[in-house]
């Protein structure tokens, strides 16, 4: 098995699941899981290529990890507690057997309850945390152990190495009430291929990251866009030191993105507005980049294909 990164369609919110080589699979958040499952009609209705608003056709992660046949998720990492990183916990740990659970020591209280999400999974959230079933871990920066980046022959684990929080940032997260700022931040090692996961992250976790980090995020391959590719995620020069080859949106409006800083540098990105899912293959220590939508593949690359084993197109690799 190779290790795959699955970055979902899944409206204003975030979720990408990794299939490891080791077998096991790590989910990290989830949005629009109550919603039902729009994707399907990209390759019911013909007429829809030529617009790439893929945000009016979502997927469910729920009825997506199914699609591939799993049954169990080895890690969920909640990121921080915005109800659209966690919409569809509650069916998430009901439909599928959650081994681990990662979560932080937030001291929110509430959140707010509007459009698709529900109360319901706040409220499950909180008992979750008070609750012996599951084995919940509470990491911070440079933790390490085996499975997530060490194994007991030596090798590094599922190759997940936390850049943040730090417990400065819980704090100062926890006392402002700025809980963006401890996102979990994580670096993923795809055989030498470095791709970062940087959740809602802002500017006072990006100053902590760069200064503690700064070697191991130098030039890396894939970025998460901190919340979702915002211009409040980062800060004003992060990009400078990571120069990602590959920037990925999630979905926002458009005035809230941050073209600007991407362009600027000429750094390539991509939305999920615009490819619809994103799926990033390793193989020999290549990575092959896939979407689902596939008019925005013919228009990003002419050759592109169909690989039935992600229901994607293939547009290019780094």
């Amino acid at each position: 098995m190779n290790n795959t990164i699955h970055f979902l369609n899944v409206k204003e919110g975030d979720c990408s699941f990794i299939q490891h080589k080791s077998g096991r699979n790590t989910l990290i958040d989830i949005c629009n899981g109550n919603s039902k499952d729009m994707s399907k009609n990209i390759a019911m209705d013909e007429s829809i290529y030529g617009n790439f608003k893929q945000k009016l056709y979502p997927v469910n992660p729920i009825e997506y990890l199914k699609k591939f046949n799993i049954k169990e998720i080895f890690r969920f990492i909640l990121t921080h507690p915005d109800m659209d990183h966690m919409d569809g916990i509650k069916k998430l740990f009901t439909e599928f057997d959650v081994i681990n659970f990662w979560d932080t020591h937030n001291e929110k209280k509430s959140d707010n309850y509007f459009g698709q999400y529900k109360e319901y999974d706040w409220s499950f959230y909180q008992n979750l945390r008070k609750s012996d079933n599951y084995r919940k871990l509470y990491l911070l920066s440079k933790s390490y152990s085996f499975y997530y980046n060490m194994d007991r022959y030596g090798g590094n684990g599922d190759g997940l190495y936390i850049l943040s929080p730090t417990k400065e940032l819980l704090n100062y997260a926890n006392e402002h009430e700025e809980y963006n700022e401890l996102s979990y931040v994580i670096l993923y090692l795809m055989g030498s291929k470095k791709i970062i996961f940087a959740g809602d992250s802002e500017e006072q976790a990006w100053n902590i990251i760069l200064n503690n980090h700064y070697t191991s995020i130098h030039n890396i391959d894939v970025l998460i866009a901190p919340h979702h590719g915002r211009k409040s995620g980062g800060n004003d020069y992060y990009l400078d030191i990571l120069k990602p080859k590959l920037t990925l949106f999630g979905n926002a409006k458009s005035k809230y993105l941050d073209y600007d800083s991407w362009n600027k540098r000429d750094l390539n990105h991509i939305t999920n507005n615009q490819a619809g899912s994103i799926i990033i293959n390793e193989i020999n220590n290549t990575l092959r980049i896939y979407v689902t939508n596939r008019e925005f593949a013919e228009a990003y690359n002419p050759k592109t294909y169909y690989e039935e084993k992600y229901f994607a197109w293939y547009i290019s690799s780094i």
